[in-house]
């Protein structure tokens, strides 16, 4: 029962340092001082030019990527969109045992990836993208489907155990 505490605190640990390198990484990706620059900008004016460059259309960035993929550094982005929160999908079980409910985990990826994406669209800190909502919670249905793969391996091995 201790070990079983004492992993999960160690799991805990390991996930707020995973949201807190997401934040970095998506959110305070520029230098401080860009982002000093940026906020010293924050006005009505600027704030609502956010709007302006927000995509609010489904699969309008995927698209544009498929479309210009010789171009563009398409493969990193799309890749990329779904790998970082493939360890959100993971990991969040373990966290919250009450998010092993599929739905709840979805929800909580959607509703952290969502916070991300207004706080671009009002901070001019990146850009609010609905297609970086959904390739972000396809990543964390990927990350479930791990943790639901290990678990079924992990509880095999265990009834293996018992029966020798």
């Amino acid at each position: 029962m201790k070990n079983g505490r004492f992993q999960r605190k160690y799991v805990r640990i390991i996930f707020i340092i995973y949201l807190l390198i997401v934040i970095k990484v998506i959110i305070f990706k520029y230098p401080l001082e860009q982002l000093r620059q940026i906020a010293a900008t924050w006005e009505k004016g600027v704030i609502l030019e956010g709007l302006d460059t927000a995509n609010f259309t489904l699969f309008k960035t995927i698209r544009m990527y498929i479309d210009y993929s010789y171009m563009l550094n398409s493969f990193e982005n799309l890749v990329g969109n779904v790998v970082v929160f493939i360890p959100f999908g993971f990991l969040l079980p373990y966290v919250l045992p009450w998010a092993r409910n599929f739905f709840v985990m979805l929800l909580n990826a959607f509703l952290f990836v969502l916070g991300i994406e207004v706080f671009q669209l009002f901070s001019a800190f990146g850009a609010f993208d609905v297609d970086d909502i959904l390739l972000n919670c396809v990543g964390a249905v990927l990350g479930y489907i791990a943790y639901l793969i290990f678990e079924g391996v992990k509880r095999r091995r265990k009834k293996k155990g018992r029966e020798n």
